[in-house]
């Protein structure tokens, strides 16, 4: 059967794994499987979350389907915890309202905090408002499997109405290849298939290892959820479909795209066998002789905004050899995009970035996509390889997963000559477009490179240390990071901002995410004391400890069920519900401010030298992803070029002095 997923968010969770407090592990062996989160607002004056809960309010009397609507997952060894694992906790109120005056005292002044703390006081008094809500919100988690889940993922993913691209889909650069010509790059591509299928095969017979936070195992409901899936446009709200490998109508084969056409090519044989890397190579071969000129960019109808999208895909299926092209997209395992050489100019790092993030443009290689397919693997004529993926049905860790064993594969696995057999030849999916389409992908066209003028990207690779430094000082290595960031922040604009790290909450069923907020007191005190030449190294290496560690510890509740903002968020749709008014609490200029993550962080390890690049969450801010590995940190940082306030190079600069600045503090220290 074909399973309707009705959802949406912007979310990632990794963090470091050796990092006691976020690491997952795999039963025995270690993975650097850390947490982030993408988002969902940008372009608006208010919070983030006041569009969602606009959104639910027009909705109000709307009751959400379950995630898979009537499906289990099979039985077996990758799910058999799953029952086991306990339900999402509602945090006591008290205190979520207590940390949250605590994480916003160094965003506002002192008129605004005591105003503030007067609304919480009012919402958190006995008898008050909040008991009531927190009294309606319990009962909704004693019901419910996960009180947040389907919340969580309808306002923050599929009501979403501007485009995946850059806002939602994040691109993954992978270490870039040499080849010599396309026979190279179509023999890579053939092996990167086939690995891909291999670990597809381990997902079916749930083989795959089981996630654990230290010993306790994690929620693998998303694993299920990775291959033949696809985001579906809708009006007002989208769709999310995935065919697993009990369907009916089981599917067996992957879309390549090349030259903007799109074929389907059977990867499996008679006995449900994956096809070997030669007879995928020889399928690779035959799809480039059949596209041997660019045509129309159908792909580029995915960037739009989602409500266009919506509504030309509504003409599109009406043609019966349209619909046939779009079901075959939809119920593919993955797709593979075969992507022209671009000219990468003096930062190859950076051109992968923008390539893997959007295309390149509507000259380039967006065309040669489609953004609502969950996975998407690029590999390019120059060498440039990574992954596209739609964040609906899943968030980071099964995709690093995925993408370890893949580039494992790739690596090590000889090239072995199958068995002949003879697949069946590539199927060209063909669109009949009128000129209503034509016009459309006209304007996607003209839309979507606006969206990538305005794109700042800045990859760096920081050599001087890596997360190995920070732990030779008894020091968590992400906390460590995001301290540096906070200095880098304050090192341009000399004030505290909102900042976002995201916090798996996978120990607990149907778990998602829940918000890190790095900017403290602590860490406010502590980056003025670096700008000033008048506080004593020693002092500032103490208050440098007391960041990390009061870091650690939000970061450690967080991941136990214990982070405020989907409580917060979950008091504010229980009263939408119950047909209540927004709480004034929520209407606060301070909550406004909380919620305007100039700084939307991420932590993506990978084994390899991979690097996740994603869109900043409000206009006047950046998204900072970062891959630390021992001996050296990976950062991707963007911005807005419509933002006069923002400038991904200066941070970098800032970024990276902080780095050098705080190990010279530390060492300095050491000696004395």
């Amino acid at each position: 059967m074909a399973f309707s997923v009705i959802t949406r968010s912007h979310s990632y969770d990794y963090n470091d794994a050796e990092d006691s407090v976020f690491g997952m592990r795999q039963d025995l062996t270690v993975q650097n499987l850390p947490t982030r989160r993408k988002r969902f607002v940008r372009r608006h004056s208010y919070s983030p979350y006041e569009v969602k809960v606009k959104t639910l309010a027009h909705h109000h009397q709307w009751k959400a389907p379950e995630f898979f609507r009537g499906a289990k997952l099979p039985p077996g060894r990758m799910v058999s915890h799953q029952s086991s694992l306990p339900r999402l906790p509602v945090p006591d109120l008290c205190q979520t309202l207590e940390k949250y005056l605590l994480t916003v005292r160094p965003l506002v002044d002192d008129t605004a905090f005591q105003k503030t703390k007067q609304l919480v006081e009012e919402f958190g008094k006995s008898g008050g408002l909040g008991e009531s809500l927190q009294t309606k919100l319990k009962k909704r988690a004693q019901e419910r499997q996960n009180w947040l889940d389907d919340w969580w993922l309808h306002t923050a993913y599929l009501d979403y109405r501007e485009p995946v691209v850059i806002h939602v889909s994040p691109g993954i650069v992978c270490p870039p290849q040499n080849f010599s010509g396309k026979e190279e790059q179509l023999q890579f591509a053939a092996k990167l298939v086939a690995g891909v299928l291999d670990y597809k095969v381990q997902v079916d017979d749930q083989s795959v290892p089981i996630d654990k936070l230290r010993t306790q195992p994690l929620c693998m409901d998303q694993y299920y959820k990775l291959f033949s899936a696809c985001r579906l446009p809708g009006d007002q709200r989208d769709q999310v479909v995935v065919y697993g490998p009990d369907c009916d109508d089981r599917p067996r084969h992957i879309v390549v795209v090349h030259n903007n056409q799109f074929f389907s090519l059977d990867v499996y044989d008679n006995n449900w066998k994956p096809l070997s890397q030669d007879l995928i190579h020889a399928q690779l071969q035959r799809v480039v002789c059949q596209s041997k000129h660019p045509g129309v960019p159908v792909g580029i109808l995915t960037t739009e905004n989602r409500d266009t999208w919506g509504r030309v895909y509504k003409v599109l299926k009406k043609d019966k050899h349209n619909k046939r092209s779009l079901e075959a997209i939809n119920k593919s395992m993955f797709m593979l995009c075969l992507d022209q050489e671009t000219d990468r100019g003096a930062d190859r790092w950076t051109s992968m970035g923008h390539q893997l993030m959007h295309g390149g443009g509507s000259q380039l290689n967006s065309g040669n996509r489609w953004f609502d397919k969950t996975l998407q693997f690029i590999v390019g004529t120059d060498g440039a390889v990574g992954i596209v993926y739609e964040h609906s049905p899943a968030e980071g860790p099964p995709i690093i997963a995925l993408l370890d064993h893949m580039l494992d594969y790739c690596c090590q696995a000889p090239a072995v000559k199958g068995p002949s057999v003879q697949p069946m030849e590539p199927e060209r999916l063909f669109f009949s477009l009128n000129d209503s389409v034509l016009e459309a992908i006209d304007n996607a066209k003209r839309n979507l490179d606006m969206q990538v003028q305005d794109l700042d990207l800045h990859l760096v690779m920081f050599r001087t240390y890596g997360k190995d430094f920070p732990k030779s000082q008894r020091l968590s290595p992400d906390s460590y990071i995001q301290m540096a960031m906070q200095l880098a922040f304050y090192k341009v604009y000399k004030v505290a901002c909102a900042t976002y790290e995201s916090g798996s909450t996978r120990m607990f069923h149907l778990g998602r995410t829940d918000t890190i907020r790095s900017a403290s007191v602590q860490s406010l005190e502590f980056c003025q004391a670096m700008q000033d030449s008048t506080i004593h190294p020693s002092e500032k290496v103490a208050l440098l400890r007391r960041a990390v560690e009061g870091h650690k510890k939000y970061a450690q509740e967080t991941v136990s069920g214990q982070g405020i903002d989907r409580h917060l968020l979950g008091l504010k749709l229980i009263a939408v519900e119950a047909g209540l008014d927004v709480p004034v609490l929520f209407v606060d200029s301070t909550y406004q401010q909380a919620m305007h993550f100039k700084l939307s962080t991420s932590q993506v390890p990978s084994k390899y030298d991979s690097l996740l690049c994603f869109g900043p969450e409000v206009p006047d801010g950046y998204g900072v992803c970062y891959n630390p590995a021992q001996d050296h940190l990976n950062f991707c940082i963007s911005a807005f070029n419509s933002s006069l306030q923002t400038d991904t190079g200066k941070l970098a600069a800032a970024l990276q002095q902080s780095l050098l600045e705080m190990q010279e503090l530390l060492q300095t220290q050491a000696k004395l």
